[in-house]
């Protein structure tokens, strides 16, 4: 069946009953890593969780339904997570879905697959199963998450403030998460003792990262200056941000690019280009030099590392972080090459 968001919320949180499997599919991995940790915390601190992941499933697809009815070791909960699942999955989540009984709920992260695809249609056509697509969310909807986080730690956004821990954390809920749980504490906050979230506290604690900072080192990648970009990385480094605010804004800047280049490469003129996608004139000249820079498949192909940069910082115990600096700086010194 497909869900909302307040109905998969509601399943995570209150697992059992017919549904089987909770299928979290779509881009947006830190929502859905969000959505997955909503039911350790229903189960229990004690339940059992068995992780799996695609590879695993298509050597063995009688896995998965196997461990969903299998007993806790301990005879307390337990529940499966699912990790990279894609449509080498199909014969696993039919085998569940089919299965004549599975008490342990499952819940799987999907980044790859589309609604188009199989095991979409499986999870949507099944009583027993949920199907949520995760999206990166627009502006105005990542403010109002935000403020749904901030209200759910006792903390009232006020002003600006909402926007200002979008900016500051490229809109990723698990890093708003964090820097909210830190000014929750800084403000003694919580939800039976409410406090007001303002600038000033956001000043004295949040995160430090914002719109000017990001676009610098953006700008930095997209323009080939590798020196700039060192430093500008070593300073970030230096105040403990997280890359995923700026790797996204650099992924957003190569897809407008590549609309751009798009357009110009099927006869359009560079003027009427950006005045169609309302280019801010200051930015009109680095846009220029961008596009007469990148060719298509570059863009594509800076992309696609931009993306397996974000992945890399996402999953754990790894040197995610170093592995961003490291293909941004490869990127940006190849456009360095090319002039």
């Amino acid at each position: 069946m497909k869900a909302s968001l307040r109905e998969v919320t509601a399943a995570l949180d209150r697992p059992g009953g017919d549904i089987r499997l909770i299928l979290l599919h779509g881009p947006d991995q830190a929502a859905a890593a969000d959505l997955a940790q909503r039911i350790g915390v229903a189960m229990g601190r004690d339940a059992e969780r068995v992780d799996l992941d695609g590879a695993t499933l298509k050597g063995d697809p009688a896995r998965l339904a196997d461990e969903a009815a299998s007993l806790s070791l301990f005879g307390g909960a337990r529940h499966i997570r699912v990790t990279g699942m894609g449509e080498e999955s199909v014969e696993a989540v039919t085998t569940l879905l089919a299965a004549e009984r599975a008490g342990n709920p499952v819940v799987a992260l999907a980044p790859t697959v589309r609604s188009t695809a199989k095991i979409v249609k499986l999870a949507l056509d099944s009583r027993h199963a949920l199907s949520f697509a995760c999206y990166e969310p627009s502006a105005a909807d990542a403010e109002k998450i935000a403020t749904q986080i901030a209200r759910d730690h006792g903390l009232r956004a006020t002003g600006d403030v909402a926007r200002r821990l979008v900016a500051a954390t490229g809109g990723d809920r698990a890093i708003m998460l964090r820097e909210i749980e830190k000014l929750a504490l800084y403000l003694d906050a919580a939800a039976d003792r409410p406090a007001d979230l303002d600038d000033a506290a956001l000043d004295a604690v949040g995160a430090d990262l914002g719109e000017a900072e990001m676009g610098a080192v953006v700008e930095a990648v997209v323009e080939g200056r590798a020196a700039v970009l060192g430093a500008e990385l070593a300073r970030l480094a230096e105040a403990g941000t997280s890359p995923i605010p700026w790797l996204r804004l650099l992924a957003r800047r190569l897809i407008a690019l590549a609309e751009m280049r798009g357009e110009i490469d099927g006869g359009a003129a560079v003027d009427a280009v950006l005045k169609r996608h309302r280019i801010f004139f200051r930015e009109e000249a680095a846009t220029t030099r961008a596009l007469r820079r990148w060719s298509a498949p570059m863009l594509a192909r800076a992309l696609d590392r931009v993306r397996q940069a974000e992945r890399s910082v996402m999953a754990p115990a790894n040197a995610g972080p170093v592995l961003a600096d490291r293909i941004v700086g490869e990127i940006a010194r190849g456009v360095e090459r090319r002039g």
